[in-house]
């Protein structure tokens, strides 16, 4: 099976989700590999690196490096040996951003008319529309952080690669889950759960 590139975030899909997102959201996952299924899937000494073109390794790259290293060594693999090269490299990039959620609504409001009733953020029902009586203010549109991670596998012997995977979460800013150690963390456990799961198939994990 040919392994589909895994970039950048799906902004607009995670909008989407994290309207109805209180604090965070689930981590939605894909995965592919070239294992045949029923056989035992390979592994081995490994390290990880980042992404060709990411620049220098930054602090915040190392808090999901050794996330994704951390997870790959609970599945089987073995740490690198020193002056030894390794048989597989797990290529790691991720992005975060911000993105703007709508406007939560006041916390309760009234609206009577000629058609009925109304109760949610706006009235004016019926025929000789309605009367809004507002208790609280309207807060301002939340901001959310989206985070997506991105491993590849490779096989060092031919440059292969083996498995791939993306995750992606998303959570109110003012979240401890929106922090990139916990994000990180919660990311990769995802990525990683089942390893290496049903190739070709999304799951979301709570």
């Amino acid at each position: 099976m040919k392994l589909r590139a895994v970039t950048g975030l799906a902004g607009a899909a995670l909008l989407a989700a994290c309207t109805t997102t209180s604090a965070s959201g689930p981590v939605e996952v894909s995965r592919f590999n070239i294992a045949n299924p029923g056989q035992p899937f390979e592994r081995g000494t490994i390290r990880v690196e980042p992404a060709p073109g990411g620049g220098p390794p930054s602090l915040e790259f190392k808090t999901y490096a050794a996330a994704v290293e951390t997870e790959a060594l609970r599945n089987g693999y073995t740490a690198a040996v020193p002056n030894v090269r390794e048989q597989y490299l797990a290529v790691v990039s991720f992005n975060r951003g911000v993105l703007e959620g709508p406007p939560r609504p006041p916390a309760f409001s009234l609206g009577l008319g000629l058609g009925g009733a109304s109760f949610g953020r706006r009235s004016g029902v019926g025929v000789g529309g309605g009367v809004g009586v507002p208790i609280g203010k309207e807060r301002r549109g939340r901001q959310i952080v989206t985070t997506e991670l991105a491993v590849q596998i490779r096989r060092q012997s031919d440059g292969t690669a083996v498995w791939e995977g993306r995750a992606q979460t998303s959570a109110d800013v003012n979240a401890p889950q929106a922090q990139a150690s916990a994000a990180a963390g919660r990311l990769a456990h995802a990525l990683f759960l089942g390893f290496p799961g049903e190739s070709g198939r999304t799951i979301e994990v709570k």
